[in-house]
């Protein structure tokens, strides 16, 4: 860990984090979750909510993909869905569904005002994102796919679209 510069677990905690909440909607595979987590942790994500049936920890499928950044990571449990995405927007963030749907925006296209605080919102791996949450979201973006599949798996889109909108709310960390 040393050698890499990485950061020990209390100290990540006191770091200032990238003001984006990751909200997974009824995520079934525990090992997505951890997958989560784990690139939650790579980008100093503020927290993880884990809403429905989404795994939580202590659980050894989650503790297996995230490698401990369930321990860095700060997350919470929502039993409800639009409960939680009301609770971020009365706190002030932009609500974005990770999602394809008619008038979705073009990851490579999307854009943010310096000063904004984003919650992103993953869907079950079947199902995607809920039509009533999706109902509530400020935006909705899509992964450009170029293949013969219609879709990613969730970490994975989790991962390219947490990277993007990284790089758009902190150039000045991802440029180090």
């Amino acid at each position: 860990m040393e050698q890499l510069n990485r950061l020990s677990v209390d100290d990540y905690k006191k770091v200032e984090k990238t003001p984006v909440v990751v909200l997974l909607d009824n995520v079934r595979s525990a090992l997505n979750v951890g997958s989560v987590f784990r690139t939650c942790d790579a980008f100093r994500i503020e927290k993880i909510i884990l809403c429905g049936i989404s795994a939580c920890p202590p659980n050894n499928e989650i503790r297996k993909t995230a490698i401990g950044a369930e321990l860095s990571v700060d997350w919470q449990y929502e039993k409800n869905t639009i409960d939680a995405v009301n609770k971020l927007k009365k706190d002030g963030y932009e609500i974005v569904a990770v999602e394809q749907a008619v008038n979705s925006i073009p990851l490579n296209k999307l854009c943010f005002n310096s000063n904004s605080k984003v919650a992103l919102v993953f869907g079950n791996e079947v199902n995607g994102v809920n039509q009533e949450i999706m109902d509530i979201c400020h935006r909705c973006v899509e992964i450009p796919q170029f293949g013969t599949k219609h879709s990613l798996n969730v970490s994975v889109s989790a991962g390219i679209v947490i990277w993007e909108v990284f790089k758009l709310l902190n150039s000045s960390l991802s440029n180090n």
